[in-house]
């Protein structure tokens, strides 16, 4: 599977307008979500479950990757394309031995070093951050910054998306530090044309990463 990591959406149901998750998404794909992450922080396993299968059949569908957060049960049970993971999580090592060689794996990495060891040990991408301060990571007290960020992309040589306060107005910037792409949430789920949304965002990182390179 190719992956287009421009725009990589990560779910989170608290910022839908009238809209279920399963539309959202697909409103998203059809706009130019390159990724989807489904995030349920909250979810018992059994609804994680139910709502990781339904987004499943729509990202099948559009030849879209699913990558599940933290969860590799579920990313297991699914049979999910991937899964992201942070520090605090099972060791990328260990998750690899229980998903295969063919699926993708994702490490949160706030740091240099962290990306690094990531890299390393066999992590297929990188999220970066967060970059700017968000709503949605409450646990993490200071953003790293664009500064930081360029220099951990300039240290590393597999994809890395930005993570955490990124929007339509400041996409450009970030793309400008040389990530692959932007994880988003509240600006496109957060609109009230998800597909519009994401062809905005699309642009903007598509056009910033031509420039760059």
């Amino acid at each position: 599977m190719n992956i287009n990591y421009n725009v990589y959406l990560v779910t989170d149901r608290s910022f839908l307008k009238n809209i279920s998750l399963k539309e959202a998404v697909e409103d998203s794909i059809k706009g130019g979500a390159g990724i989807i992450q489904i995030r349920e922080k909250d979810a018992s396993t059994r609804k994680f479950f139910d709502i990781a299968n339904e987004i499943h059949q729509i990202t099948k569908y559009y030849n879209v990757p699913l990558i599940i957060n933290d969860r590799i049960d579920i990313a297991q049970a699914i049979k999910a394309e991937g899964v992201h993971l942070g520090q605090d999580d099972m060791p990328i090592e260990y998750a690899r031995k229980i998903l295969g060689e063919d699926t993708i794996i994702g490490i949160s990495c706030g740091n240099a070093r962290e990306a690094l060891e990531a890299q390393s040990k066999g992590a297929n991408y990188l999220g970066l951050g967060a970059v700017f301060s968000t709503n949605t990571k409450k646990d993490i007290d200071i953003p790293i910054g664009l500064e930081a960020l360029k220099e951990i992309t300039s240290k590393i040589h597999i994809p890395s998306v930005a993570i955490g306060g990124v929007n339509h107005s400041n996409a450009k910037s970030v793309m400008e530090t040389g990530v692959s792409g932007v994880s988003i949430i509240s600006c496109i789920l957060g609109s009230n044309d998800i597909k519009k949304a994401t062809e905005e965002l699309k642009k903007i990182v598509t056009e910033s990463q031509f420039s760059v390179g």
